[in-house]
């Protein structure tokens, strides 16, 4: 098996931190498809939405589109979410519903909503990380 990384145009550069944005990895049955996080942070790392949870999780999930799509993906291949919300906006669930329903309609993937302490910067409210995504052998 073998592993590639990307860094998809229109998200930051994270291999300055140590990780990448996706990882692909090739099995016998085809690709597995890993994307880090994702926040609301613009290619430049300025935040999009500051303290609005419901703007955030949008452009989150822009982002994880573009990661996705670095890789031949989509969001409609993805089977699961983890939300990580700043347990201080954890009664926001209208907001965070609404932004879900706009992104996947009345098809939305299972997802987690886990309360947290803090995120890795201070403005963000939320971030989603989505389960692997399976790309059959080409």
């Amino acid at each position: 098996m073998s592993r590639s990384s990307h860094a998809p145009a229109g998200l930051f550069e994270s291999r300055a931190y140590g990780f990448s944005q996706v990882t692909v990895v090739t099995t016998p049955l085809g690709e597995a498809v890993h994307v880090s996080g994702q926040v609301a942070w613009d290619a430049e790392q300025r935040i999009v939405g500051a303290g609005d949870i419901g703007r955030q999780l949008e452009k989150s999930l822009e982002n994880l589109a573009t990661a996705l799509a670095s890789a031949g993906a989509s969001l409609d291949q993805v089977g699961s979410l983890r939300l990580y919300i700043r347990q201080s906006h954890m009664r926001e669930g209208k907001a965070i519903s609404a932004a879900l329903r706009k992104v996947f309609g009345d098809a939305p993937p299972c997802s987690t909503w886990i309360g947290v302490p803090s995120l890795a910067d201070e403005a963000f409210l939320i971030e989603v990380e989505p389960s692997v995504v399976f790309l059959p052998r080409r």
